[in-house]
């Protein structure tokens, strides 16, 4: 399938990696994933790569395309995209939306809550969990009673190791610091662990950790309140962000939030169903808000 010429060599190493490699491979990651690659980013791909090769007992790149390209390679389809992203994580990143969250979606949801309506929120990009648990903590500031009411956070990712440490919910200390003391109760020590807490119960009902690929199939029936998709989009060509904004669009309640990531904006034909109303933060509006604006 791929050759290695000495001419088309991107990387010389244990496993020589070519022009043809690296493309098979970037067309491979934006089928799968929606993610795009520029040959740039040959020796991070090399380099993060090259450990699935030797952990496979692969002898080169080639075999390496040949069973991510097969029919059964959909678990190497995932370990690659998993090597090839990066988990940038923090509880309460970009504190901003959490602040947008607390004071101005949540006292309406709260009463639409307490008056036994449904409230939903999506972390579409969850990562290990850090992002939906300080959704739920922001939550819980202004509806301690949350986990009691019909309130949901659905947190998920392309990546099954993520969705699984999201679903463990144990932090250690130092990764915790971000919490305040108010939030800190909601995380409990672990035994035999120590300097590493565990979400408790309150947290766990709130949360629901499930895999998913947003360029795939959705299977949410339901609409959404808040959703939270930060720092992914980033990585897609301009025409796969524009089909994730226009799938975001019907089923974002309107006068819902959508928050997205410092370098990232809303665009495409979809752009004009959402009003900005802060720094990287969108309202869901409907026609007649729209034919004002």
């Amino acid at each position: 399938m791929t050759t290695t010429t000495g001419r088309d060599v991107l990387v010389e190493g244990e496993f020589p990696f070519t022009a043809s490699d690296f493309r098979h491979i970037a067309e491979a990651l934006h089928s799968h994933a929606g993610i795009a690659l520029h040959e740039g980013k040959a020796a991070l791909v090399y380099s993060r790569l090259a450990k699935r090769l030797r952990a496979l007992g692969l002898r080169n790149f080639a075999e390496y395309i040949a069973l991510v390209e097969s029919d059964h390679g959909q678990e190497e389809r995932q370990a690659m995209t998993a090597a090839l992203t990066t988990n940038v994580t923090r509880f309460y990143r970009e504190p901003h939306h959490f602040d947008h969250l607390r004071d101005v979606m949540m006292p309406k949801l709260a009463a639409h809550a307490r008056a036994g309506g449904r409230v939903r929120l999506w972390s579409a990009a969850c990562s290990n969990g850090q992002e939906p648990y300080s959704m739920a903590l922001t939550v819980l500031d202004v509806l301690p009673e949350a986990a009691d009411l019909d309130v949901r956070i659905l947190a998920t990712d392309i990546d099954p190791n993520m969705v699984a440490e999201g679903h463990q919910g144990i932090y250690s200390e130092e990764i915790l610091t971000p919490v305040p003391p108010q939030g800190r109760r909601h995380f409990l020590p672990v035994t035999d662990r120590p300097g590493y807490y565990s979400a408790d119960d309150t947290l766990r009902r709130l949360v629901t950790f499930k895999e998913l690929n947003l360029i795939g199939h959705w299977p949410m029936r339901g609409t959404f309140d808040v959703i939270f998709c930060r720092n992914v989009v980033i990585y897609f060509d301009d025409a796969t962000q524009e089909k994730v904004w226009a799938r975001f669009a019907p089923i974002l309640n309107t006068g819902g939030a959508l928050y997205i990531g410092h370098s990232e904006r809303v665009s495409g034909p979809s752009a004009g169903q959402f009003q900005t109303c802060g720094l990287t933060t969108y309202l869901r509006v409907d026609a007649a808000q729209r034919s004002v604006a």
